[in-house]
């Protein structure tokens, strides 16, 4: 009987994430005791300040270590006019193991194409000419859009009120997490759900 309840426990946070993760858009362990679901827009300036200032310390500190395993979700706010594309670009690139690279740009040169509606010369940047004609040709594949949709429709079910969202899932119980300008009050939350 523990053993099954071992089984089951290890099975959770796989359970807790759905058949719709794409493998492309995940780091860490899936059988890590914490899930980290990432709600972000890539035109979203506090999307971009957790990016590149916050994100790196929680991979170093939680996914690398095995504790969490990050699934990254996409969800393009209507009041951004190319989020949706650039969110669609990414899971292209998700597709052939370039998601990371293509999401480092975006958030990266967020104002250039933010402005110019140019997204696909920014993602362009970081791919191989072979990599470029897959993303091209997976950009508007139904199932790369559909992708997109599904983290938008599981996001708006939650509900996310905003964006980035961290969903935390720890025994099955989620817990949004907001706020990252103090990355102490994070670490410090998660460590003490580690320890109980």
């Amino acid at each position: 009987m523990k053993i099954l309840a071992f089984a089951i426990a290890a099975l959770l946070p796989c359970l807790a994430a759905g058949p719709d993760v794409d493998k492309g858009r995940t780091m860490g362990d899936p059988a890590a005791p914490l899930m980290f679901e990432l709600y972000s827009d890539f035109m979203c300036p506090g999307c971009k300040h957790l990016h590149e200032s916050v994100l790196p310390a929680i991979v170093l500190d939680y996914v690398k270590t095995g504790k969490a395993y990050l699934i990254f979700r996409e969800f393009p706010l209507n009041a951004h006019k190319y989020s949706r594309q650039a969110a669609a670009l990414a899971v292209a690139a998700a597709r052939i193991g370039r998601y990371q690279a293509v999401s480092d740009a975006l958030f990266r040169s967020q104002q250039v194409w933010g402005a110019t509606g140019r997204v696909w010369e920014t993602v362009g940047t970081v791919l191989t000419p072979e990599e470029q004609k897959q993303v091209q040709a997976l950009v508007n594949d139904p199932a790369v859009l559909a992708a997109v949709q599904r983290d938008v429709d599981r996001g708006t079910q939650i509900p996310i009120a905003q964006t980035p969202t961290l969903m935390v899932t720890y025994r099955l119980k989620q817990q949004p997490w907001t706020q990252f300008a103090d990355y102490s009050l994070f670490r410090g939350y998660i460590d003490a759900l580690l320890k109980k």
